[in-house]
Parts: structure tokens; C-alpha cells; sequence
């Protein structure tokens, strides 16, 4: 009989170097493509947790201190490596997430606008100075880091968003704890021998395995002084809830409903295309993917052609084969996403395109869903009013501009919206009205550039900050204000009256 070798185990990162979990709870990641476990990651206990959170604690004054151009040098430096090796990373988040190999690689390019802004940090956290504010006193403000930061990253993007959080905490002279998905924590990993091989100092980068024990063990720690999170609503809403009541610092996104807003006079054939990619890139496990089109009658029926003919020329499949589509990140997932097309059809809805009759170009046993689309969707069924997270595109058509606007500004969500129409007039009425965060105008996944920030309204954001650009930089530093005044040998006395200038 052959021997039956364990599984290899994703574990830690820190102190410079991977180290085995303390804890002997464990969690299996699966290859999505081909439905199979093919490791293990580490589900970090209490004294994990401690050991991980000692190790950032001890090396931020070093870091701290450290001089902003020796610091510029190695984020420089990290920039330089992950670029020449994104390939690497590409193929690692396709193993474990499933998502196709230029999806990957997408990821990391908006991930690295983040690292590249991050580089010019000396002038995103230098301070104000005015001079004689009062007769011989001058005041000035500085901005310093907080300490030891945590950020809790999702599954769906496991290198851009950390990387959305992480250069600028450390560009700032924080130290950083990153709890990835479980789902696939090998990105992390690889990052962090990066960082090592960039040159930053042992600890200041590290990295926790595990699940809601861990999240929770962080938010616990009185050393870690902020938490980032990105994630759905309900687990947004509690992050944000528990590390307040901690006196932490929070930016927690949370979960998405994108509409779509289609005006009679669009090119069709460019809302068809936009609306295809924006629903289906990424098997739709995108915060920022259009999940409902808006269509201003009389030009849905039209649309709606146009929509299925695209999707019949899609490539559904592993996605390290050149496929346009790859599998939902776990069976569990996939089933869930499925789900809503049953109830959609159960409340009335139209199923256009049933994505449970996928033909695959891969392994049967993958986590397969392809795309579908559900016309005639009621608003109040959950299909429309909840967060499916897959490659599900619901039609709900509109008599106007102005129903399409109601709906949208009706919704729990604030999170990304679009409208595509040739009127310039209703493109700048549209955002000036719509109640949402990023907005798109014949463009439909308005992802802002990284100094500009990233984040929503309503349910979608808890916390006053976003993510990244000017946002960011506020977030991971606080600032001192600075009162001075060098006085001339000749004065003197005691004067007990109000300071005055």
C-alpha cells in the first residue's frame, strides 16, 4: 500500500519567516477548477494571535523611526519585484480563487497603482506650518503612525485589496498584520517573502491564518490600533461595531448592489459589451460587478438580445486554459449563487440564460456556474435586493430616467453604480442625484484610480475613511498639532490673563 502523505499546510508569517501554528486547527483549500483539495491553511488560536501581534508590536519603533528615504527605497524596491514576478502571483491566485489567469494578472496591476502612489509618501504625510499666528509664535502639525494595524482582506481579491491597504500603512511607519481569506492565503504569503527580499525589516509585514476566531482574537488586541476590512455587509457592520467599542480606528467596506442605468439613446451594442464584462468578469465575485441593468424601455428587448448573444460566445473553464470564465471559489459558494436563479424563476422572473446548463471546458468536479441573466426581475424579490456574488445579471426595465434613479437611490447599497446614455446633460444630472459612491458614465466598473480613494455610501461603508489615496493616508496616521514659541531673553514676568495675540 503507498504511503498516504499529509497535506501541505499554509501557516503564518512572522518575525521574518514562516512559522507553524501554534493551534492545530486546520481548514482545506480547494483548486476551484478542479473541485479537489489541494492543501491546507492553518487556523490561527489565541497564542498565535499574541505571537503574531508581539512580533509587529516589537518592530514598530524601529520602523517608525526609520528615515523616510530608507523606507521609500524599499517600497521602491517591492514595486520593482512585483512587477518583474506578477506572473508568479497571477498563477498562485488562480489555483486557489479560480479566476482566469489575465483576471489575475488585472488585479495586480490595480493593486500596484496603490504600491506606486505609496512610494510618494513624503508628500501625502507632511504636515502644515504657519508662522507669527501670534506675536512670536509659530504652529505647525505633524503626522505620525499609529502602530500596529490589521487588515482582514477577502477572497475575491486576494492580492489588490490588501494592497489597496498595506503599502500606505507601511509607507506611513506602521507595522502590519494581514489576515487573508482562508479560501486562498498563499497570496499573502508570497507577498510577505517579497517584502522580505525588498529588504523591510523582520515584522513589519506579517501575516495570520485563519477564520472568525482570528478576526476575532484581532479586534480583541488592545496593541493593534486600527482594523481595515473589506467584505459583505453583515461581517462589515460587526468588524466595525466590535473594534469601535475597542477604541479602534475602522474602515470597513462592505457588500454591493451595481445597477446599471441604460437611456434610450445608448449604444446598445457598447451597453451590451460593458454590461457582459462588468457581470461576468470574475465569475461576478466582484463588489464592483454590475448585478442589475436598469432598461429604460423600449430599448430592453433589443438589449436583451444583444446580452445573450454575447454570452453564448463565452469561454467557460479552468482558467489557466485560456478560458473567458472561470469557476465560483468553493462548492458551497457556487451552490449558494445557484440558489437565486431557482428563486428567481419561483417569484416570475424570466430565466434567459440558466448558467446551471453551463458546457465546461474543464474538470466536471470543478465549482462550475456560467453566466446567466433573468429578465424581468421584481424588486422585491431577494435576487434584487440581496447580494448574489456570482455571474447572475438581473433586467428590471424602466419607464424613466427618473424610475431607474429611485430604484437605485431606493436601495440598502451605495456602493458603485453607471448609467450609459449619450446626453451629457443626464450623465451630469445622474451624478449629481444618484445616492452612491463611485460613479460610472459609459463606464461600468467605476474602480477609481489610486489617488483618488475607493468606497460607497449607505450599508457599503462603515467608517468615515475609504480606501486608499488621499483616504488612506489619513487613515494610517494621526496627526499633532504644535504650538511654539522661542522667547527673547528680555521677556519675562507673570501675566495670569487669558493668552492672547
Amino acid at each position: 500500500m503507498a504511503e498516504r502523505r499529509s497535506p501541505h499546510i499554509v501557516h503564518h508569517w512572522y518575525n521574518g519567516r514562516v512559522v507553524e501554528s501554534i493551534g492545530a486547527r486546520t481548514a482545506p483549500i480547494f483548486d476551484p477548477a478542479l473541485g479537489i483539495e489541494t492543501k491546507r491553511v492553518a487556523l490561527a488560536d489565541a497564542a498565535d494571535v499574541q505571537a503574531v501581534v508581539a512580533s509587529a508590536q516589537a518592530a514598530f519603533p524601529t520602523w517608525r523611526d526609520l528615515s523616510m528615504a530608507r523606507r521609500q527605497a524599499i517600497i521602491f524596491r517591492f514595486r520593482e519585484l512585483l512587477n518583474e514576478r506578477k506572473g508568479e502571483l497571477a498563477e498562485i491566485i488562480t489555483g486557489e480563487h479560480g479566476k482566469v489567469i489575465a483576471d489575475a494578472e488585472g488585479e495586480i496591476a490595480r493593486g500596484l497603482e496603490v504600491v506606486e502612489l505609496a512610494t510618494g509618501f513624503p508628500h501625502l504625510i507632511k504636515g502644515g506650518h504657519s508662522e507669527n499666528v501670534s506675536t512670536s509664535v509659530d504652529v505647525y502639525s505633524l503626522r505620525q503612525p499609529l502602530g500596529v494595524v490589521g487588515i482582514i482582506s477577502p477572497f475575491n481579491f486576494p492580492a489588490m485589496v490588501p494592497l489597496w491597504f498595506f503599502p500606505i500603512a507601511i509607507a506611513a511607519g506602521n507595522t502590519v498584520i494581514l489576515k487573508p481569506s482562508e479560501k486562498d492565503p498563499t497570496a499573502a504569503l508570497w507577498m510577505a517573502e517579497l517584502w522580505k527580499e525588498a529588504g523591510l525589516p523582520d515584522g513589519v509585514f506579517n501575516v495570520l491564518q485563519g477564520d472568525k476566531a482570528t478576526v476575532d482574537g484581532l479586534l480583541a488586541a488592545p496593541e493593534v490600533r486600527s482594523i481595515s476590512f473589506v467584505g459583505s455587509t453583515p461581517i462589515a457592520q460587526y468588524i466595525y461595531e466590535s473594534a469601535a467599542k475597542q477604541g479602534k480606528r475602522v474602515q470597513a467596506l462592505g457588500g454591493a448592489k451595481n445597477h446599471m442605468l441604460v437611456l434610450p439613446d445608448a449604444d446598445l451594442d457598447l451597453v451590451a459589451d460593458a454590461a457582459v464584462n462588468a457581470g461576468f468578469g470574475s465569475a461576478g465575485e466582484r463588489c464592483m460587478a454590475v448585478s442589475v441593468v436598469l432598461a429604460v424601455e423600449p430599448v430592453a428587448d433589443v438589449l436583451i438580445e444583444k446580452v445573450r448573444e454575447r454570452i453564448s460566445m463565452l469561454r467557460i473553464g479552468d482558467g489557466r486554459r485560456g478560458t473567458d470564465m472561470g469557476p465560483l471559489v468553493t462548492e458551497a459558494h457556487r451552490d449558494k449563487v445557484a440558489s437565486y436563479i431557482d428563486l428567481a424563476a419561483k417569484d416570475g422572473a424570466d430565466v434567459v440564460v440558466d448558467g446551471r446548463e453551463v458546457e465546461v471546458n474543464g474538470e466536471p468536479g470543478g465549482f462550475w456556474l456560467g453566466p446567466t441573466l433573468i429578465d424581468r426581475v421584481p424588486t422585491t424579490s431577494r435576487v434584487y435586493t440581496e447580494e448574489v456574488f456570482g455571474p447572475v445579471l438581473s433586467v428590471v426595465r424602466v419607464a424613466t430616467y427618473d424610475d431607474g434613479l429611485a430604484l437605485i437611490n431606493s436601495g440598502t447599497f451605495g456602493n458603485g453604480t453607471a448609467i450609459f446614455t449619450n446626453d451629457g446633460g443626464a450623465a451630469r444630472r445622474f451624478q449629481r442625484e444618484v445616492e452612491v459612491g463611485m460613479i460610472g458614465i459609459n463606464v461600468p466598473i467605476p474602480v477609481p484610480v489610486a489617488y483618488y480613494s475607493f468606497g460607497g455610501w449607505k450599508q457599503s461603508l462603515f467608517g468615515v475613511c475609504k480606501a486608499y489615496g488621499p483616504a488612506g493616508f489619513d487613515f494610517f496616521t494621526q496627526e499633532k498639532a504644535v504650538t511654539q514659541r522661542w522667547l527673547d531673553p528680555s521677556h519675562g514676568g507673570l501675566n495670569l490673563g487669558f493668552p492672547q495675540s
